[in-house]
């Protein structure tokens, strides 16, 4: 089985190096491996080309070194040069993210092959239109959000006025309950937001500071992990 059909979104962080507070990327993907993250994307808009090749290798081989290559998906966000590059020289990248501006889907699952992930950004305008008429035949899951406004991407959640759109719990409730693919939800994700997350119907969250900056980022992923299994638990002994 590829990791393209056993994909596990419902812990993922998306780390760059501009988002670990002065700390190595791969330290804080070895803790949220540790701490049972199962999805991991590489996104920076500062790192040149190579310097993101590097990151992709450093991160592929702390997933090899865990035993999880086969289970923890590792993408990359946007660069479709920088996956085919790392693939050149040897490294285990399982996919790519793309947003609604960057490379089409269709494009990356041609270069990319059938057994890789493509992730994409769901629409914020017209959401609820999109995500029912959308085109998911190349796609695996969708990303969503934000759940509130954050600085780690403050374009995320602009509408095509450039106002700010968040996105309620009812909201992605009603998200995960018309999408034909996958959603996992992020954007300003805290600890306190997991159980009303979980309850949504969504299949995972992702997080980007509320681990890498925070002052134990494996205690912090090891807390949402542990939290989204509990209230996925009690979801399922409820019904």
């Amino acid at each position: 089985m590829s990791i393209r059909e056993k994909l596990d979104i419902s812990a993922y962080l998306v780390v760059g190096p501009e988002n670990t507070a002065g700390r190595p990327v791969v330290t804080i993907i070895n803790d949220a491996l540790e701490a049972g993250f199962t999805c991991v994307q590489i996104r920076s808009k500062v790192a040149s080309a190579r310097e993101m090749i590097e990151l992709t290798r450093q991160a592929s081989e702390v997933i090899a070194q865990a035993g999880k290559s086969d289970d923890v998906a590792l993408l990359v966000d946007d660069r479709l040069d920088v996956i085919l590059a790392a693939r050149k020289q040897g490294i285990k990248v399982d996919g790519i993210h793309v947003g609604q501006s960057d490379i089409p889907v269709e494009v990356c699952r041609e270069y990319l092959g059938e057994d890789s992930i493509v992730g994409l950004s769901a629409r914020t305008y017209e959401l609820f239109e999109y995500i029912q008429t959308a085109d998911v035949t190349q796609v695996d899951y969708f990303g969503a959000g934000p759940l509130h406004e954050t600085q780690t991407k403050p374009d995320c959640g602009l509408d095509r006025d450039g106002k700010m759109v968040t996105r309620s719990f009812a909201d992605i409730s009603k998200l995960a309950e018309l999408s034909p693919i996958p959603v996992v939800v992020g954007g300003g994700v805290k600890l306190v937001d997991i159980l009303p997350l979980a309850q949504t119907g969504v299949h995972g969250f992702f997080v980007v500071t509320a681990v890498s900056e925070a002052d134990n980022p494996k205690l912090a992923a090891a807390d949402l992990v542990k939290a989204w299994k509990l209230s996925k638990h009690k979801d399922t002994t409820e019904k």
